[in-house]
């Protein structure tokens, strides 16, 4: 099954951070806060008041408490509208 944003929404995946540390310590995984850095999976076509400025494999900051959560394949996924997020990371 896959996900096709619609409008001026944009599908995200959680950017997976290093569990090791510059040292070598391994973290611990149960009390890490997620990065609030994505990678987008699919972008929708737009609107006519929005031009989609992001694409797909773009790593992009997102707030905190933004958009809608969804696991598809065991896969944890984000949609957001494309006014929430905040940067793209270079």
């Amino acid at each position: 099954m896959t996900l096709k944003p619609m409008s001026d929404n944009v599908l995200l995946k959680q950017h997976e951070a290093s569990e090791t540390t510059v040292g070598g310590i391994i973290l611990a995984t149960t009390n890490k806060e997620k990065p609030a850095i994505y990678e987008v999976v699919s972008v929708g076509p737009g609107s006519k008041d929005v031009t989609m400025t992001v694409k797909a494999g773009d790593k992009v900051v997102v707030s905190k408490f933004v958009g809608t959560d969804i696991t598809l394949d065991k896969v944890d996924y984000k949609f957001v509208k494309q006014d929430d997020i905040l940067a793209i990371v270079e």
